[in-house]
């Protein structure tokens, strides 16, 4: 948003009301309460975990997913928001404890949601998305009309979408999964079409500016969230069962898998994309990117701890199909993910990431020769020798040679892509 603009449509807004003020040394850090808030999304990530592990059926990860981009959702919007609304501010704290309780229900809700619970699920998912969006809409004036018209087509957008949730809910049965697939897919498309809307027309792209430092934190924390779901159905499984030679080495390779994941992500991915967007021209175009592309590394890490959790509850003998699945699904969900990521904050697909999907892909053929803690190890060595290879290739200082990825130079025609 533009700086400190107090006028819209010719009326006088207080400068700081509910607005952030101007970040003292570069940028805002992430306050307290949004810390706070995150704890709803640890349970959340929680409850579509231990869902998919008591349902690995394609069924199942088709609603996990579904579930899983609807959180997504409520998050990723939040957080844009309070890079826009002031956490410190009274009436934005009660909106935030707000949301925290209406996500404390919509969390319960979600072992259920395609049953009994559907319409506590669907409520509150809309309840959310609109009141969040409705007070918005007050806290973007405070910078500019143009920026409170963009919250407007979004209100309405989920508005719209809202019908789809309660309809489907109300339902049920196949009708619910149609009209819930719809709802998603239409609420997904809003920042990729701008949100055309009726009258108001399509939402101008430099309304959408944001502090990079602050929403990459936030991006990285969710992400670390994510991971810390690894750490818990890892530890909390393996403190319950006989440590036996074969188990023990399960829980290390689960260990090591989730903290090469960790490096692959942070070791370069997250600071270079803070310097992208403060190079970009239009950083709410980057910052688009962080909102699709991470959704696709959360799942990685969501199938990713159903595979601990399946791989240490037997972790020798033959190696079944739902373990095989999620064991190798995991990280070929997540190393996309990142690769995607750092397509859009370098301008190129690290070949460490292409090569490491190709070989995990190539270990579906080995499944019927190794026990479930050895597949895991080969996993995990897969993801070390990425993370490795990545940093090595590029060196200390390439987090910053970079560009916005319009003015970066293309990779090469030999197709030896950096990392």
């Amino acid at each position: 948003m533009t700086e400190d603009t107090k006028h819209s449509a010719g009326l006088a807004q207080p400068a700081y009301r509910h607005r952030r003020a101007p970040a003292e040394h570069g940028h805002h850090r992430v306050a307290f309460l949004e810390l706070f808030f995150d704890l709803v999304f640890v349970f959340a990530i929680t409850q579509l975990s231990h869902g998919l592990i008591h349902h690995p059926t394609p069924g199942g990860f088709f609603q996990t997913i579904l579930l899983a981009m609807a959180v997504w959702w409520v998050w990723i919007y939040t957080s844009w928001s309070t890079n826009w609304a002031d956490p410190d501010k009274p009436l934005v704290r009660l909106m935030m404890i707000g949301l925290m309780l209406l996500g404390l229900f919509l969390s319960m809700a979600i072992p259920a949601a395609f049953e009994q619970r559907a319409m506590v699920f669907a409520l509150t998912y809309v309840a959310m998305q609109v009141l969040r969006s409705a007070f918005m809409v007050r806290v973007m004036r405070e910078y500019d009309e143009a920026s409170a018209g963009t919250m407007r087509r979004i209100l309405l957008w989920f508005v719209a979408s809202g019908v789809l949730w309660i309809g489907g809910a109300a339902m049920g049965g196949s009708w619910q999964i149609g009209l819930w697939l719809l709802a998603v897919l239409l609420e997904y498309s809003g920042p990729a079409l701008r949100f055309p809307t009726p009258v108001l027309g399509r939402s101008d792209i430099d309304t959408w500016r944001i502090e990079p430092a602050h929403f990459a934190e936030r991006c990285g924390l969710f992400i670390i969230i994510a991971l810390g779901e690894s750490v818990l159905v890892s530890g909390a499984t393996f403190a319950k069962l006989d440590w036996s030679t074969p188990t023990t080495m399960a829980f290390i390779v689960s260990f090591g898998g989730t903290v090469a994941m960790w490096a692959i992500y942070f070791n370069i991915g997250q600071e270079r994309g803070v310097i992208a967007m403060r190079q970009a021209s239009q950083s709410g175009a980057v910052a688009r990117a962080y909102t699709y592309v991470h959704l696709v590394i959360i799942l990685g890490i969501i199938v990713t701890a159903v595979s601990d959790e399946f791989v240490l509850s037997h972790a020798s003998g033959t190696l079944d199909t739902k373990t095989l699945v999620t064991v190798l699904g995991g990280p070929i969900l997540y190393l996309p993910g990142c690769s995607l990521f750092k397509r859009a904050t370098a301008g190129w697909f690290p070949l460490s990431h292409t090569v490491g999907i190709g070989v995990l892909a190539g270990l579906w053929f080995a499944g019927s020769m190794l026990q479930p803690w050895q597949m895991g190890l080969a996993v995990c060595l897969v993801l070390v020798a990425v993370a490795v290879w990545e940093r090595i290739s590029l060196g200390p200082d390439a987090v910053h040679a970079i560009g916005h990825p319009s003015q970066r130079r293309t990779t090469p025609q030999n197709g030896n892509q950096p990392g």
